[in-house]
């Protein structure tokens, strides 16, 4: 029954009905999404890994709740921002930084330039506001429109524009290469 044609809904729908290969597709569709936001709330690979576990093991248990007032990924959304918080209230802290070099098994140099730039944008993302970077996340990693992300975080569709906006220029402003500011491009 599962194709690949099948909507966020008709999955839901699947899966409800015990469609194991629904749940499957759902999982596999936004998992990225899910362990993104987790990453970049906790900035530990390892707690991003447990949240998106405990995520998506609650979005088996509730998916039959989900009511489709909002869009799939607008609920999901949601339930991964509210597992985060719980986490941290529950004492998953973020851990001290770890070095870059010591995730990286075997330098290659276009690898290396790679994790350079991963690793300055994560802190780049870490620099941000949590308000602005739950705004950023829920429109990029989770897709939604400033509409759902307005309705996902309970605040006004005007206030995740310019959280969104703010956020964004902050990246830019901190990710653009000196070279470029000093020469004024």
């Amino acid at each position: 029954m599962v194709g690949k044609a099948m909507s966020d809904n008709e999955l839901v729908e699947a899966a409800v009905g015990g469609d194991e290969r629904a749940f499957t597709s759902l999982v596999r569709q936004h998992a990225d999404a899910v362990y993104g936001h987790a990453l970049r709330f906790f900035g530990d690979q390892s707690t991003a890994e447990d949240a998106t576990q405990e995520v998506l093991l609650k979005v088996f248990r509730s998916l039959a709740t989900f009511d489709h007032r909002s869009s799939f990924s607008t609920w999901l959304y949601r339930v991964t921002r509210n597992v985060c918080l719980d986490m941290l209230r529950r004492g998953a802290r973020q851990p001290l930084p770890v070095d870059p070099v010591d995730l990286v098994p075997a330098p290659v140099s276009d690898f290396a330039d790679s994790v350079a730039n991963r690793t300055a944008v994560e802190q780049a993302m870490r620099a941000l506001s949590p308000e602005d970077r739950a705004a950023l996340d829920a429109v990029t990693l989770f897709d939604l429109s400033y509409e759902q992300a307005a309705e996902a975080l309970g605040i006004p569709q005007g206030t995740v524009k310019s959280r969104v906006f703010r956020a964004r220029r902050v990246l830019v402003s901190m990710l653009v290469p000196v070279e470029l500011t000093e020469r004024g491009a």
